[in-house]
């Protein structure tokens, strides 16, 4: 008889099954907010956060859809987090992106180490960053009333 305890697997995020859970991790509070605010006006249930630490465990309490982080952060920065979320849930989209040069380091970093990555440079607008979280996990609710101004 085998007595380890295996914990038990999250769950996804978000209570709402048709609403694509998306993270945003970005240590630019107001960055990560109005990502967070524009995703939901589409329809997605996301939610900010402002480090890399507590991204991880925001995804270790229910696996969201997509991963959305900016990557240069103070502390566990944006690569690390995308490979520890890859590591422990595989089936979790994953989508960086930065205003710095100091990006390409990184992700040279990660190719290295057998992971790459997607990046979107800063600042993105609105309509692209859609576009893409759209490809990757499907349309929002499509009964979210607000709008994204157009360019």
């Amino acid at each position: 008889m085998n007595d380890t305890h295996m914990p038990p697997m999250p769950s996804r995020l978000s209570s709402d099954m048709a609403r694509p859970s998306i993270i945003v991790a970005d240590d630019e509070k107001r960055i990560a907010d109005t990502l967070a605010l524009i995703l939901e006006s589409k329809g997605y249930a996301a939610l900010p956060t402002y480090d890399g630490t507590s991204a991880l465990e925001m995804c270790r309490q229910g696996i969201p859809d997509l991963l959305l982080s900016d990557v240069v952060m103070p502390g566990m920065n944006g690569i690390e987090l995308a490979i520890a979320v890859r590591q422990e849930f595989p089936t979790c989209h994953i989508l960086l992106f930065s205003g710095q040069a100091a990006t390409a380091i990184f992700l040279e970093d990660a190719s290295r180490r057998g992971y790459d990555f997607e990046i979107l440079a800063k600042p993105v607008h609105p309509e692209d960053l859609l576009a893409r979280v759209k490809d990757l996990v499907g349309p929002g609710d499509s009964h979210s009333a607000a709008r994204v101004p157009a360019r």
